[in-house]
């Protein structure tokens, strides 16, 4: 077998066998054929596509073409949750405590921000002294003793999807269906948990931004985790928004602190409180994912869920005293209040733009390789439908100097669209998939 002829055949539009693909995911793992051969059958996959069957393959063979963690010291079931990205998108250091006080460990290997969106190990490292990088026996150890660990990726895990995905992003395939679920998955089941909860976002700031995209690669990768032995559901929230008001690193952290602590709400509490009742779901704690919001709702309520978050800090190395006092949290030199301007109705918003503003602020990165400025970014301070006049606050910008500020400023009202008329709010969610199909919310 070569590389030439599994490129043939899928060039052919056949169904690639699972000797083959494990072929494929070991060659980009070991790197044993050159980058052309693989980007040739990464475009062949992109315009002939893969069935069911051929993405559950690729997807258990990038899962295995690594280490694969073992969490079987861990007791209970372990849910893990992954979001699509987004803008303001900060539920996990929301929902990750307050599961965790239910009594449902939870045992999360996440990323960092690149391009628009931003990262969760980028917003805990904004607290002072927390460290992401944890041994394996770190890790499992942390999250037997207190129930929870938001971590980096811990060993050699899926390589293969590693190298496809700086491949992908060259090659104009980044927005392949199997090739998605194929890199989504991969690395939630190399991270070891039993079951899966997956947030696919979709709207002006999702990377699927149509609702028919989203719910197709919803049901795909529902179906292919089941497919590998792994409960998964899929929630499809709205992302036409930011899903928090503060966009940026420490300004995001102060908003999940703001919510544990009761002192707010919204759509990024609500949308978190439906991600962790799918969580409990799947762990057995509750025999549906009203009961665990029920659950969660009683652990904010009770102060559990904020101290939840203190013990993971302290435990990671980091100041809990953040969560008495949030101004010990990165704060950038410059604050303004900047006004609305103008009467009328917020119609629409670009939210990759407002995140590619908070980006170009310092809040994101590039490249892989850039420093970011944990103190930077905004809160919004007005959402979808909001009747506002020309003194209604538009925003509070922290930056680092004047001529960003005016910059932040400038790029806010270009992504922002006014009505003259009332107009609708935006939604939350769209639909709930599980393997036994489709549940319009």
């Amino acid at each position: 077998m070569t590389m030439l002829q599994i490129i043939e055949r899928k060039k052919l539009g056949k169904e690639l066998t699972e000797e083959e693909i494990r072929f494929f995911a070991r060659a980009a793992a070991e790197k044993s054929v050159p980058d052309y051969q693989l980007a040739a059958l990464l475009m062949a996959i992109r315009l002939n596509g893969m069935t069911d069957a051929e993405t559950t393959r690729l997807t258990l063979a990038m899962r295995d073409s690594g280490d694969v963690a073992d969490l079987s010291s861990i007791p209970g079931i372990k849910v893990d949750k992954h979001s699509t990205g987004g803008v303001g998108d900060t539920t996990t250091l929301v929902l990750a405590p307050l599961v965790a006080a239910c009594g449902v460990p939870v045992a999360k290997m996440s990323g960092r921000g690149l391009g628009h969106t931003g990262g969760t190990l980028d917003k805990l490292e904004s607290i002072p002294g927390l460290r992401v990088s944890l041994t394996e026996e770190e890790f499992l150890r942390q999250v037997r003793e207190t129930g929870l660990a938001v971590v980096g990726q811990t060993g050699h895990l899926a390589p293969a999807d590693r190298t496809l995905y700086a491949l992908r992003d060259v090659t104009s395939t980044v927005d392949s269906m199997p090739l998605m679920v194929s890199s989504i998955l991969s690395k939630k089941l190399a991270a070891g948990s039993d079951a899966i909860v997956l947030d696919v976002k979709t709207g002006s700031g999702a990377l699927m931004q149509r609702l028919e995209d989203s719910l197709h690669l919803a049901e795909l990768m529902v179906r292919v985790g089941n497919q590998a032995g792994k409960p998964t559901v899929a929630l499809i929230s709205g992302m036409d928004q930011p899903l928090g008001t503060h966009v940026g690193n420490a300004l995001e952290v102060k908003e999940a602190i703001d919510i544990l602590s009761g002192r707010a709400g919204g759509e990024l509490k609500e949308v978190s409180l439906t991600l962790g009742g799918l969580m409990l779901m799947l762990a057995r704690k509750t025999e549906t994912h009203e009961e665990g919001v029920r659950l969660l709702e009683e652990a904010l309520e009770s102060g559990a869920g904020l101290r939840k978050m203190k013990e993971m800090i302290a435990a990671q190395g980091g100041n809990p005293a953040v969560c008495e006092d949030v101004s010990l949290l990165p704060q950038a030199p410059v604050r303004k209040t900047v006004c609305c301007g103008r009467e009328g109705y917020i119609s629409a918003m670009d939210t990759m733009a407002l995140g590619s503003a908070a980006q170009a602020m310092g809040a994101g990165r590039l490249w892989k390789e850039d420093a970011i400025d944990y103190s930077v970014g905004f809160v919004l301070r007005v959402r979808l439908g909001d009747h506002v006049t020309a003194d209604t606050p538009l925003c509070d910008l922290h930056a680092r100097s004047e001529a960003e500020a005016q910059a932040a400023e400038a790029a806010i009202r270009g992504a922002i669209r006014w009505s003259d008329a009332p107009c609708g709010r935006g939604r939350s969610f769209y639909a709930l998939v599980t393997s036994e199909g489709v549940t319009e919310l």
